[in-house]
């Protein structure tokens, strides 16, 4: 999911166009608003957390672009591209290491684990609004 500062920063393309290029399969895409509710589901294990109303906050402050990425060992691929959660320790040529300043304004999440990721596209997308394509050129990745 790439969060609002990254629509007002006008960085969208950039961050589509370095899941493309590593190879990912795009099989959802929505710009959307997220009630405080939906994001109350999707911080639910953070709920409590000092850093929890502000998460709240940054997510729900603008739209966001929510996306399904797929590709073998999606999930680890992309956390390898998004980087460290804080900025500091996020290396150089990694999505955060090159566009974020602060961990509360971090501009993209990305999912822990595949049954993390399984629950976030069922809050985020209907079966309906996946679309599952024949990707020709993954044999070149």
């Amino acid at each position: 999911m790439l969060k609002p500062g990254v629509l007002n920063r006008r960085l969208v393309g950039e961050i589509i166009s370095r899941l493309e290029k590593k190879g990912l399969k795009l099989v959802g895409l929505k710009l959307m608003n997220i009630s405080t509710e939906l994001a109350s589901k999707h911080y639910a294990e953070h709920i409590g957390k000092a850093f929890y109303d502000s998460l709240v906050g940054y997510i729900t402050s603008g739209p966001v672009v929510a996306m399904v990425w797929q590709g073998d060992d999606a999930v680890t691929l992309v956390r390898k591209l998004v980087g460290s959660t804080s900025p500091a320790d996020a290396l150089p040529g990694t999505i955060r290491g090159d566009f974020c300043l602060h961990t509360q304004c971090n501009i993209i999440h990305a999912s822990d684990s595949a049954e993390s990721a399984q629950r976030e596209i069922d809050l985020f997308f209907s079966s309906a609004e996946l679309i599952d394509w024949e990707d020709r050129a993954s044999v070149w990745y």
